[in-house]
């Protein structure tokens, strides 16, 4: 306790008052208590009123009490003068029964119930008063604590019931009763086994045996019993009851009915099941348009997955060019309205468009609001597509170049199209509802009869060929197909038929084989000729191809030629008829059924002759003689060259008129243009053979008549050497002799040629070393220049062959020849000889200028040089050609082997 002992000097009748708190005892109190002096300031105060505060006061300056404020239980302020510890003191009397609040300075409030007591002295004179303060907070919040709960368990739409461990029932609420049927009157001290099916005694042993251990039940799903004896799922949550000693005494029960919950979970579940198994897609969404569910159909349908659309907007579905839909349904869908049926187009994942029909509902809540939609969205595709598909049959069917009709299994019409018209001659309403037999000759009534039956028996009629029988009574030969018509159970109802005019068909088919059969003709011919160059040889097949063609009797081919009688015309090749038959008869002359197609003036075509104003008119015969070749459709066609000039005429006839046509014409003057060109390059080609063989007789002669004086002049030459004593002399001597010596070899190249051409170059095969010559030419030709050395590699020393030695020295010396020629910048040739099992194998090797490979394969050809080569090396390009003809003659090959700048080697084989 406190004191101040400045006021106890001044007031000493507190002294009695004071003494009364000092001991440790009332300091040590839980319990708030303080004194006043008569005036009202506090004089002294214990620790829990200093608790109980939240202040501590000032001692004699502090008035009535140490709260900071005071407030009545309605929260209205109480003046510090009329709080209980005033009004005590002003009144002399005790205060009980007065609830106030007061707050701390800490904002904190308490309920307290203060006692205050004045007190007097010995003469009945009041000296003060003291005050107790009990903290009824926690009471307050207990009690409001209770209300509360009693208020949430006789409010609760859940039974809320407790009991003793031994199952005794002890509370019982309102909603027990509406769950149960039992009033608490009626329940209340009776075991809880009265609410248990009998099958379900032991989960109450389970639940109780769990709470005995403090353990908590949570939402066990059962059935309980009725007072009426039915039965009512529940949802069971049990709780031990402890009391203040922390003994479990009991239990409480919170039973939740899930009848409705039950019901809707199975409706839901059928309705799940409904919607997850329909083929049609199933959407519901909010106003604002964003996706709540999705079921399989729509993820079939559209192509995203559930996660990939719920809580998205749905105009991910929708094309931009029909946004303004979505907003004229969900405005109908606000207004609490239905869409029905509504045909439209969405999108699919993959960007794609499917067509659909779409249904839209509201979706209200439980007052009846709408909040959203649901969409069910059905697949047009197949019905659009079947729409399409009927669409297009029935264009095909009334299109169609045939004769479509379908019937009943009695034979009665019901549909006749387009062409069925055109080709009976009747129109649709001339024939719906009559029987089939109106177009059937009498003769084939049976045919019907065996078609139906088959049809009926649901097999199909094939390509069946017949005659059926027009309007206008004419016979129309038909290609006949029937098939039976079934309705949507499989029954077979009719059958359509399809009727084909085949006359149109089989005259179609004949021209097809005949063009292919032309066709076949005209490349046949083509690929023949071209490859042929003798001119008789093409005119034949020419003429032998035309007249086939043509279908003439008989062709000819009449070469114009010129005499001293001025034009005539010889037969060339004639097909068809023997020669014979034109020997006794004299040639065509210049007449005037003749002269247009050797004038070259155009294709005459006489569909009959006889009566053509141009025939009969030139004697001796006036006519066709006697014992000719009867013609009567006559077709002649000039033959040119591509320069235009006429060589002759193709004359082509038969006995019958009209038989040629303009297509003949066609056809003849396709050949003709092929038969030009190759009848140009037979003639060009002769001319070429001609030529070639003047020339080769030219280089023949030449060669021969220049051995004789080249011989002659090397004699006078080797005289000279040997009289002239002059060493200059000498020296112009030995150079002509050298020169002839290649003027000489060139004149023997040349003969050899020309005896190459003319098949006479003679070979004289003997059995020899070989390799004795090729040590020989390799010596002459090193001995004869020093600028290349000559170096073979062979590991024979000697190889046995069957050839012209000459010959074959012949062809090393011109091969040795050429390395060193065509390699100046070089000083190395090599000659590889090898034996390779049946034949030898010689090259000659040089480190030169080398040749292109696209060039390799001419060098071998009579007088070629290789362009571009050093312009300063001589020749004539006739040794390589002399070089394979040998090898060739000798049943061996040559060949080369090069890369430009490379150097080359010439190889060649000879057989053993």
């Amino acid at each position: 306790m406190r004191e101040e002992n400045q006021l106890v000097k001044e007031r000493p009748e507190l002294d009695n008052l004071s003494n009364l708190l000092s001991s440790e005892i009332l300091d040590d109190l839980p319990v708030a208590v303080y004194t006043c002096d008569a005036l009202g300031y506090i004089t002294s105060y214990n620790q829990a009123a200093v608790k109980l505060w939240g202040r501590e006061p000032q001692i004699g300056k502090d008035l009535w009490c140490g709260s900071w404020k005071i407030f009545t239980l309605s929260g209205e302020p109480i003046p510090l003068d009329t709080c209980p510890m005033a009004r005590a003191l002003k009144e002399g009397i005790v205060i009980t029964g007065q609830e106030i609040i007061i707050q701390r300075p800490d904002g904190i409030r308490k309920h307290i119930c203060p006692y205050p007591i004045p007190k007097f002295d010995n003469n009945g004179e009041l000296i003060g008063a003291v005050n107790t303060l009990i903290d009824i907070t926690p009471q307050i919040a207990l009690d409001e604590k209770q209300a509360n709960i009693a208020a949430i368990v006789n409010t609760s739409d859940d039974a809320i019931i407790s009991k003793t461990l031994d199952g005794i029932i002890t509370s019982w609420n309102q909603a027990a009763q509406k769950i149960f049927g039992y009033t608490s009157d009626e329940i209340i001290g009776q075991h809880i086994s009265v609410l248990i099916p009998k099958d379900r005694l032991q989960e109450e042993e389970i639940i109780m045996g769990n709470v005995a251990k403090g353990n908590k039940v949570d939402h066990f799903e059962t059935v309980r019993l009725r007072k009426d004896g039915t039965e009512v799922p529940i949802s069971l949550s049990v709780s031990p009851v402890v009391d203040r000693k922390g003994n479990i005494i009991g239990a409480s029960k919170i039973a939740r009915d899930i009848s409705d919950r039950k019901t809707a979970e199975e409706k839901q579940a059928v309705l799940a099941a409904i919607i997850d198994t329909s083929d049609d897609a199933i959407i519901s969404k909010t106003l604002a348009g964003i996706i709540n569910s999705w079921n399989k159909a729509a993820e079939k349908m559209f192509g995203y997955t559930e996660a990939e659309t719920v809580g998205k907007h749905i105009s991910i579905l929708i094309p931009k060019n029909r946004l303004q839909e979505e907003e004229i349904i969900i405005g109908n869908i606000s207004k609490g309205n239905k869409v029905d049926h509504f045909e439209t187009v969405r999108l699919r994942k993959d960007g794609s468009e499917v067509p659909i029909s779409l249904s839209v509902s509201p979706i209200k809540d439980s007052q009846g609001n709408v909040i959203g939609a649901s969409k069910i969205a059905r697949d047009m595709s197949d019905r659009k597509e079947a729409d399409q598909k009927q669409g297009v049959l029935a264009a095909i069917v009334e299109t169609s170049d045939d004769a479509i009709i379908s019937k009943t299994l009695h034979g009665i019409i019901t549909s006749w199209n387009k062409a069925a018209e055109d080709t009976f001659g009747y129109t649709e309403g001339e024939v719906i509802g009559k029987h089939i037999s109106l177009l059937i000759p009498p003769d084939r009534l049976q045919e019907e009869e065996i078609i139906i039956g088959n049809v009926s028996k649901g097999n199909k009629v094939d390509h069946f060929e017949t005659i059926r029988r027009a309007k206008n009574g004419k016979d129309i030969h038909i290609s006949l197909s029937v098939s039976p018509i079934k309705d949507s159970s499989g029954n077979i109802i009719g059958a359509s038929k399809i009727a084909r005019d085949v006359s149109t068909l089989k005259a179609a088919l004949d021209q097809t084989k005949r063009y292919a059969r032309n066709l076949e003709i005209i490349n046949s011919l083509g690929q023949d000729i071209s490859q042929k160059l003798d001119i008789e040889v093409i005119l034949q097949k020419v003429t032998d191809a035309t007249t086939m063609l043509t279908g003439a009797q008989f062709g000819a081919f009449f070469y114009h030629a010129l005499n001293s009688s001025g034009e005539f015309y010889q037969l060339y090749t004639l097909s068809g008829a023997p020669k014979e038959a034109f020997e006794k008869f004299g040639m065509p002359r210049n007449t005037t059924i003749f002269h247009p197609t050797f004038a070259g003036q155009g294709i005459v075509r006489v569909d009959d002759i006889t009566k053509d104003e141009r025939y009969g008119k030139n004697p001796p015969h006036n006519g066709m003689p006697k014992g000719h070749l009867p013609v009567v459709s006559y077709l002649a066609v000039p033959v040119k060259t591509s320069a235009g000039e006429v060589i002759g005429g193709l004359f082509f006839g038969h006995p019958e008129p009209g038989k040629f046509k303009e297509e003949h014409e066609n056809l003849i003057l396709t050949i003709v243009s092929q038969a030009s060109i190759a009848l140009d390059n037979a003639k060009l080609y002769s001319e070429v053979l001609n030529l070639n063989s003047k020339k080769d007789e030219f280089i023949g002669m030449a060669s021969h008549e220049l051995k004789t004086p080249l011989t002659s002049i090397s004699g006078y030459l080797q005289i000279l050497d040997r009289l002239e004593a002059s060493e200059k002399s000498k020296t112009f001597v030995s150079k002509t002799v050298q020169q002839v010596k290649k003027l000489s070899s060139l004149v023997s190249d040349l003969l050899d040629v020309s005896k190459i051409e003319a098949g006479k170059l003679q070979l004289v095969k003997r059995d020899f070393d070989l390799m004795e010559i090729i040590d020989d030419a390799i010596e002459l030709i090193q001995n004869s220049q020093t600028s290349h050395r000559i170096i073979l590699k062979t590991d024979l020393s000697s190889l046995l062959i069957s050839a012209d030695p000459q010959r074959i020295e012949q062809l090393i010396l011109n091969l040795l020849t050429n390395a060193v020629k065509y390699s100046p910048s070089a000083n190395i040739v090599e000659v590889i000889v090898q034996s390779e099992d049946n034949h030898l194998k010689v090259g000659v090797r040089d480190h030169g200028m080398g040749i292109p490979i696209e060039k390799q394969t001419k060098i071998f050809t009579r007088f070629y040089r290789v362009e571009n080569s050093n312009p300063g090396i001589s020749g004539l390009g006739i040794g390589l050609y002399i070089c394979k003809d040998v090898v060739d003659r000798h049943n061996g090959k040559l060949w080369v082997e090069s890369n430009p700048n490379q150097g080359s080697t010439f190889w060649f084989t000879l057989p053993f």
